[in-house]
C-alpha cells in the first residue's frame, strides 16, 4: 500500500471516528434531556431584555430551532414560513418588535457562523429530518413544503459551523439525475 493510500485511510478512519463520537453525544444530550437549548438560553440571557419604543415593544433572543428565547428564558413563537424562508438555524439571534395592535415582527439581526452539508430527507416519529455526516438533524415541515422536497431527496442544509445542532434549515432540494442523459440548463 503507497505512503498516499494509508494516508487516505487513515483521514477515512478518523472522520467515521468522529461521526461516531458526535453521533454519541448526541443521543446522550438526547436521553439525559441536555440540549442545544442549553446553549441557546446561555445565549439568550446576554441579550438585551426588553425595551419600549412608544407603543412598540422590542425583545431581542436567540433561535432554538423553532422558537425565539428571550433573555428571560420566555420562548416566543417564530412563524415556520419565516424560520424556513430566512434559513435561520440555532444561535442566530433575533429581534422581535411587538406593534401596539399585537403583530409580532421578527428580524434576524445576528446570524451565527454556518456550514453547508448535503445529506438525504427521512421522516421518523413525526418529525423529518435530514441523516448528514452520520447524524440526524431536525427541520422544519415548512422548508420540506416550500421545496416540495420528497422522503429519499438528496437536499443541501445549513447547520451552526461551531456548535452542536439538532436543527437545520433546508437551502435547496438537489435534482436528481439518472446518468442517461444531462439535465436540460446544461445541454447545448
Amino acid at each position: 500500500m503507497s505512503k498516499s493510500s494509508k494516508i487516505a485511510l487513515i483521514k477515512e478512519i478518523l472522520d467515521s471516528a468522529e461521526a461516531s463520537i458526535r453521533s454519541a453525544k448526541q443521543m446522550i444530550a438526547e436521553l439525559s434531556g441536555e440540549s442545544a437549548n442549553n446553549q441557546i438560553a446561555k445565549m439568550a440571557e446576554k441579550l438585551s431584555s426588553h425595551k419600549q419604543i412608544g407603543e412598540s415593544h422590542i425583545i431581542e433572543g436567540s433561535f432554538d430551532g423553532q422558537n425565539m428565547m428571550g433573555p428571560e428564558g420566555r420562548m416566543y413563537s417564530v412563524p415556520a414560513n419565516y424560520a424556513s424562508k430566512s434559513k435561520l438555524i440555532p444561535g442566530d439571534i433575533l429581534k422581535l418588535t411587538i406593534t401596539e395592535d399585537g403583530t409580532f415582527l421578527y428580524k434576524q439581526i445576528g446570524p451565527v457562523e454556518r456550514k453547508k452539508i448535503v445529506g438525504t430527507l427521512t421522516y421518523d416519529e413525526g418529525q423529518y429530518r435530514v441523516i448528514a455526516n452520520a447524524k440526524s438533524y431536525k427541520v422544519l415541515l415548512a422548508s420540506v413544503t416550500y421545496f416540495k422536497a420528497e422522503i429519499g431527496d438528496k437536499v443541501t442544509i445549513v447547520v451552526p459551523e461551531n456548535e452542536e445542532s439538532e436543527w437545520a434549515a433546508i437551502e435547496n432540494v438537489l435534482p436528481q439525475f439518472d446518468g442517461s442523459e444531462e439535465p436540460d440548463e446544461f445541454q447545448i
